[in-house]
């Protein structure tokens, strides 16, 4: 077996299923010595049973390639480390560190409870500081490393009830940014990916959910594709070659950047900068700004506009 990761050392975090699970085997299918780390939870984090991880490394020896199974979850500093050790005990060496683990625990903020906001965040977030802290230790000593991040159109743009996993995944792209800087300089990249795909997750959110969110002028939780070229391309191996490439001795200049990958299409997304500014030789007074920041906002979609029912302090009679 080659490829363009021979000889390279990856681990996988949420491997076990969906986009995980194809990005582990399309890594090992490049020649990549994978650890595949899955607890084997529920979507909403819980239970928890080391099939999947297993099952998965069983596929990857069947077709030739080299894996094992870590069943820690990394929403612990003992978990992430648990798995960067794997690859170091297994293979000897790490060379890249794909965060793709992950739960849902959906609900509107005004409800969710501090439980579901704490587990999301835990399994997402900190899930990719504690596994990035460890590599991140190895890369910078043998100056060579890559890393692949996943966040979401949930934190990127922002999602009808997913306040806890639009903050992680939000909080992700902005650990990438940072990480990049942190690392360039080792020779270590950290890159991001936001990526569509019908997954197990997904599927958990009905299309009811998202009628009624469209309904109310909120975005919805998916992107429905009905036509069948559309259900045949938005499928998690999609994804995978993108993660490949990112981790690849080619990406070696590619660094801090977001890329969107879903059906056929990569995207890379823009920076955060000033998209148009207003300024004044001091402070502002509050009647200016009133007049200043409505220009500014010229064009620009409330995401969620009240209904016109609705009696709203401010809003012209003639806007509902």
């Amino acid at each position: 077996m080659s490829g363009r990761l021979e000889g390279k050392v990856a681990v996988v975090t949420g491997s076990g299923r969906g986009i995980g699970r194809e990005v582990a085997l399309f890594m090992a299918g490049e020649g990549a010595k994978v650890v595949v780390n899955d607890p084997g939870v529920n979507v909403d984090g819980t239970g928890g049973e080391g099939g999947p991880a297993k099952d998965v490394v069983e596929e990857i020896r069947a077709n030739g390639g080299e894996a094992v199974a870590n069943t820690n979850s990394v929403a612990t500093m003992e978990g992430g480390e648990s798995a960067i050790q794997s690859a170091l005990d297994s293979f000897g060496r790490l060379d890249a560190l794909v965060c793709v683990a992950g739960i849902l625990r959906d609900r509107m903020i005004f409800n969710m409870s501090e439980d579901e906001w704490d587990a999301v965040i835990a399994v997402h977030l900190k899930g990719h500081f504690a596994t990035m802290k460890p590599a991140s230790i190895i890369f910078r000593q043998q100056r060579y490393g890559r890393i692949i991040t996943f966040s979401s159109v949930s934190g990127l743009t922002g999602i009808g009830g997913q306040s806890n996993y639009g903050a992680a995944k939000a909080g992700i792209a902005g650990l990438t940014r940072v990480a990049a800087r942190d690392l360039g300089r080792y020779g270590v990249t950290v890159n991001c990916i936001s990526p569509g795909a019908a997954t197990r997750m997904t599927a958990t959110v009905p299309a009811a959910a998202d009628e009624i969110r469209a309904r109310r002028g909120i975005a919805t939780t998916t992107l429905r594709i009905t036509n069948e070229l559309g259900d045949r391309l938005r499928t998690p191996e999609m994804v995978a070659p993108m993660v490949a490439y990112l981790a690849s001795d080619k990406a070696w200049n590619i660094n801090g950047k977001v890329f969107q990958v879903s059906n056929g299409s990569v995207s890379l997304l823009s920076d955060e900068t000033p998209f148009r500014s207003a300024y004044r030789d001091g402070k502002w007074t509050l009647e200016e700004l009133a007049l200043v920041v409505p220009s500014l906002m010229h064009g620009m979609v409330n995401p969620a506009p009240p209904p016109p029912e609705l009696d709203i302090p401010g809003r012209p009679v003639s806007a509902s």
